[in-house]
């Protein structure tokens, strides 16, 4: 008797990520290689929820009367399935009339159905009609605590046996027991590397490790979400590490090293299936600990990773098409198909073409995503495949390699850096999470600038058991270094976060020489150069100081003088009277401790009742200016947001809801502030 397929649901929650849930991917092509039916969906599960309610809605309302273009009514059907106000319903029934007279004898069954829908997800009916034999939801870092576990208990609301709701990934492995507590879920830990594990009564899985397959690209197009890395294979050469770092997660995630993964055959597949990809980002851990390195670097250029390596792009429309011919994934290619063809109209159609490629989008009802369908698409690319191909965009790119996780410098020889000089590598990334290291550090960067490898990147771990002072010796020795070698080292402090228990589940972990506002400063400093410390030596020094003196000073700087730096430093000249100020209280070690006990905790809610010296009082003043502060109609202020507007729109400590007018702040602190504080 023939095995039943499956309906089979991947979920990655709504929190942002650079890099696509390979999990998820490769277990794609497991379902697929048993003969599932896959859906991804990244995002809020009742979101999905009534998604799906509203396509069964509009396949029922396209039986009822095919005339209509329902598709074209999605946004008003859904807000009227969410809301069941009569008034959407109304104002839904008469645009119908509008639109379409023939349809009034159809207009009593169309009002029912959409009453029942709108009833079926008001009553949550939906709890009582399981679609899905198994779910899966990954799981990424564990400060997603709250979102993660929220998208665990609502697709409990998917499927009729909790035993077929599997959870993994990273937060699942490191928080196992936390998250079985909090949702009756016992999560996969680890990675998928043994045969059997997901089905052991199944003879054909029982040969499948999920962690060797292919990656399915596919069901990254189903989504409306897009990662930013762009064209890439997603693979590793090695898994796990050889070191056992205390801030590492590795070692929980990945226990055994291995030493060298096969990698050529799941290229070609990709290939065949996808297209070539322009990049290689390689997510191991420890690559450099591998004795088999020399064998890695073969295998990444005969992949076509060699120095100065261009890409084509190949012609992903065709592969496209192709695959929607063949059933392979009709959700995620017929999405696909068509943002190429707009992708190509807008940006690539010549004007001698424009026309007529408009004219067959408009025949075929390919302008608008909502009238696409495959039959449409599989029709149309007779008539545009030679257009399209003539003139799509077949500009080479160079290739980059990506040791994405970084480099261990401990391992770095004369041997292994020639070597890497061999591939693209953009950047190379070396570790430099400690100041212990820095000796093999500098070593590893210097064998990198004589074998011309002149971008290097790394994340600069702060706020574990290190000091302040630390971090500002580390990006120092970055900038010298670049200067010295005529090379960039691009930097990214990246604060630790504790990998168990409860601290691990929010943002707001404090190592034991830190506190809240010297974290908030950097995190302020972060925010306006994007997270990047550069390497030109001007830049660094106005970002974090041409010393330690002038770095602590910085670190006390009230966090809107940083973000605002020259509004308030050049402009408003306020920054020089809290200077003036900060500086004569540090002479005062009395006052200065009233101060910096106030100041180290960045709360500034209760200072009237915690000082009693009117000269600390007077100085806590300026941390009273806060961003909530700074007036959208001020010139300045219209400067700065022009200038950093793509930041501000992605910064979360950022509030554009600015009201108050600084320019009588800075007159009232010019009266009232002294210019000097006796010790």
């Amino acid at each position: 008797m023939p095995r039943k397929k499956r309906n089979i649901l991947l979920i990655e929650p709504g929190y942002k990520n650079k890099y696509p849930p390979i999990g998820l991917m490769k277990i794609a092509t497991y379902h697929k290689m048993l003969g599932d039916k896959v859906t991804f969906y990244k995002g809020d599960v009742k979101e999905f929820i009534l998604g799906e309610i509203l396509k069964d809605c509009l396949s029922k309302l396209n039986e009822i009367s095919s005339t209509i273009n329902w598709k074209k009514k999605t946004n008003e059907i859904e807000n009227y399935i969410k809301s069941s106000r009569s008034t959407k319903l109304k104002t839904l029934i008469y645009d119908l009339q509008q639109e379409n007279k023939y349809i009034k004898k159809q207009i009593p069954l169309l009002e029912l159905w959409l009453k029942h829908f709108a009833s079926y997800y008001r009553k949550k009916e939906f709890e009582n009609e399981k679609k899905w034999d198994r779910v899966y939801v990954t799981t990424l870092f564990t400060f997603y605590w709250k979102i993660t576990v929220k998208a665990i208990h609502d697709a409990k609301h998917l499927l009729s046996d909790l035993n077929e709701l599997k959870v993994g990934g990273v937060l699942a492995s490191l928080l196992t027991k936390e998250v079985e507590d909090e949702t009756g879920i016992l999560p996969i830990t680890g990675i998928l590397d043994k045969p059997g594990i997901l089905d052991p009564k199944n003879n054909m899985a029982k040969k499948i490790i999920i962690d060797d397959l292919p990656l399915d690209y596919s069901i990254l197009d189903e989504i409306d979400y897009k990662y930013p890395t762009g064209s890439a294979y997603f693979t590793f050469m090695t898994k796990g590490c050889t070191r056992t770092c205390s801030f590492c997660s590795v070692p929980k995630l990945e226990p055994t090293y291995k030493e060298k993964i096969p990698t050529k055959d799941k290229f070609n597949t990709i290939n065949k299936l996808y297209g070539e990809q322009q990049n290689l980002l390689l997510m191991d851990n420890n690559v450099l600990a591998s004795p088999k390195f020399p064998e890695i670097i073969e295998e990444i250029k005969s992949m076509g990773f060699v120095k100065g390596a261009k890409f084509v792009q190949p012609n992903q429309l065709d592969i496209s098409i192709r695959n929607l011919k063949q059933g392979k994934n009709d959700v995620a290619y017929t999405k696909k198909s068509f943002y190429l063809l707009h992708d190509f109209l807008n940006q690539r159609a010549k004007r001698k073409i424009e026309q007529i490629v408009y004219d067959i989008y408009d025949k075929f009802n390919l302008l608008k995503l909502e009238s696409v369908t495959k039959d449409n698409l599989i029709l149309a690319y007779d008539d545009l495949k030679e257009l399209y191909e003539k003139y799509r965009n077949k500009h080479p790119r160079n290739r980059y390699v990506d040791f994405n996780q970084g480099t261990d410098a401990r391992y770095v020889t004369e041997d292994i850096m020639k070597l890497i000089s061999e591939i693209p590598i953009h950047p190379l990334r070396i570790a430099f999470d400690y100041w212990g290291i820095r000796k093999q550090y500098e070593k590893a960067v210097r064998l990198a600038a004589k074998y011309n490898i002149n971008r290097l990147s790394n994340y600069l771990l702060f706020n574990f058991k290190d000091k302040p002072e630390d971090l500002y010796k580390r990006m120092q020795i970055n900038m010298e270094l670049s200067e010295e070698l005529n090379i960039h080292i691009y930097s990214f402090p990246m604060k630790f976060i504790p990998l168990f228990g409860e601290e691990a589940k929010h943002r707001q972990y404090i190592g034991k020489f830190w506190n809240k506002k010297f974290i908030r400063a950097i995190q302020s400093v972060s925010n306006a150069t994007r997270g990047i410390v550069p390497p030109e030596r001007s830049f660094f020094q106005r970002a974090y100081g041409k010393n330690l003196e002038e770095y602590f000073e910085i670190l006390y700087m009230p966090e809107t003088f940083i973000i605002y730096r020259d509004l308030f430093e050049k402009k408003l000249s306020i920054t020089a009277q809290w200077r003036k100020l900060y500086y004569a209280l540090r002479k005062s070690e009395n006052l200065w401790n009233q101060a910096k006990e106030i100041i180290e905790t960045n709360d500034f809610s209760k200072i009237s009742k915690k000082i009693k010296s009117k000269k600390v009082l007077k100085f806590l003043q300026f941390y009273l200016i806060t961003r909530n502060d700074v007036k959208q109609s001020d010139n300045e202020f219209l400067l700065i947001k022009k200038k950093f507007d793509h930041l501000i729109k992605s910064d979360q400590f950022i509030d554009l809801t600015l009201t108050y007018d600084y320019e009588e702040r800075k007159k009232e602190l010019v009266h009232t502030t002294p210019t000097h504080i006796s010790p």
